[in-house]
């Protein structure tokens, strides 16, 4: 077990860096990401896909018939997150809650096939959160979500194993999707906090107080926008998010804008970094893939500056391919074993 004392330097720099709002010019190679130890708790699913044929119209009602052929099952939410984060080469643990199902067991299943050590409470009071997507010409024709909030009694048991867990992870993520699995989510970040670990979130809802402390949050552009209403320039945008960021107590908050790139808030400064000049396919799953990078990035010693650099890079990537997808080293990296530091 690597203690605190044990950690290289390069991972204290980091965490300095993120701590006191300042970018590090920390050059970070794919040995340190594997030195790294990161903590995904959240909510997880089942991400279903139906592909087929669509020749013709219901004649019971104007909708598409889609003759099936072919699906294809993938681990999502804060599954998808691990699973983003272990492509990249760190050591991820992942804790939250599934049910007493064939989904949960099936979403077990493929996790065991990642490099992920996994801790999943089942709960048959619950029915593991299933998303359907139906697939017809190479578009989404429709999705159906099944999904049904946990007890509290195996939420309470979740965090006594996320303290356990804690103490040997260098990094927390908690991905919150709003289906209840982060119900202790303030007691959470505030043991992370006190074990000196950084604590990044995936906020969701319109009450970010319960996210109060945290290291850093990374809102997308409407998430932030119904947290604090619309905005009409670029300094209104700054004005709101370094309002709400102080409010919150928090080191830094990253607003991811799609097309736009993504903004980073911290003290007194503000980062923006321009999308990738690629082909968008397929956006779902691309939010896990910022904040899966973050958390691996800083976990292994990169500045936040660096961390967010190389997380639009991720972003950019994984829009290309569909679905639930993760980005490889290489893709990231090049083949070089080295990663020249992206400070400018």
């Amino acid at each position: 077990m690597k203690t605190e004392g044990a950690r290289p330097a390069a991972q204290r720099s980091g965490r300095k860096a993120m701590r006191d709002g300042k970018d590090s010019s920390v050059i970070v190679n794919r040995s340190s990401l594997a030195k790294a130890r990161l903590l995904v708790v959240g909510d997880v699913m089942l991400d279903r896909y139906w592909f087929g044929d669509v020749a013709r119209i219901s004649p019971e009602a104007p909708v598409p018939v889609v003759r099936i052929d072919r699906i294809e099952e993938r681990p999502g939410g804060a599954a998808n997150v691990a699973r983003n984060a272990a492509a990249l080469g760190t050591a991820v643990s992942l804790l939250s809650v599934i049910g007493a199902d064939e989904a949960g067991t099936r979403l077990k299943r493929l996790l065991g096939k990642e490099r992920i050590a996994v801790q999943l409470h089942r709960d048959r009071s619950v029915a593991t959160t299933i998303k359907l997507r139906v697939i017809g010409r190479r578009q989404q024709l429709l999705r159906v979500d099944f999904e049904k909030t946990p007890s509290h009694e195996v939420l309470a048991s979740k965090l006594k194993d996320f303290g356990r867990m804690l103490r040997s992870a260098d990094a927390v993520i908690l991905s919150d999707y709003g289906k209840g699995g982060l119900a202790h989510i303030s007691r959470m970040i505030g043991m992370a906090r006190q074990a000196g670990k950084p604590v990044l979130v995936d906020p969701k809802g319109e009450d970010y107080s319960r996210y109060r402390g945290a290291t850093m949050i990374t809102p997308n552009r409407a998430e932030f926008r119904q947290v604090v209403g619309g905005w009409t320039s670029e300094s209104e945008l700054t004005r709101k998010a370094q309002q709400l960021r102080r409010r919150l107590g928090l080191a830094a908050l990253l607003i991811t804008r799609s097309e736009e790139g993504m903004t980073l808030y911290q003290a007194g400064q503000r980062l923006h970094v321009a999308a990738q000049a690629r082909e968008v396919y397929d956006v779902s799953g691309a939010g896990d893939t910022v904040i899966a990078t973050l958390g691996t990035m800083l976990a292994g010693g990169a500045g936040i500056e660096d961390a967010v650099r190389v997380a639009n890079r991720a972003a950019g990537i994984v829009v290309g391919k569909f679905g639930t997808a993760v980005v490889y080293p290489e893709e990231l990296f090049g083949k070089d074993e080295r990663e020249r530091s992206v400070s400018k």
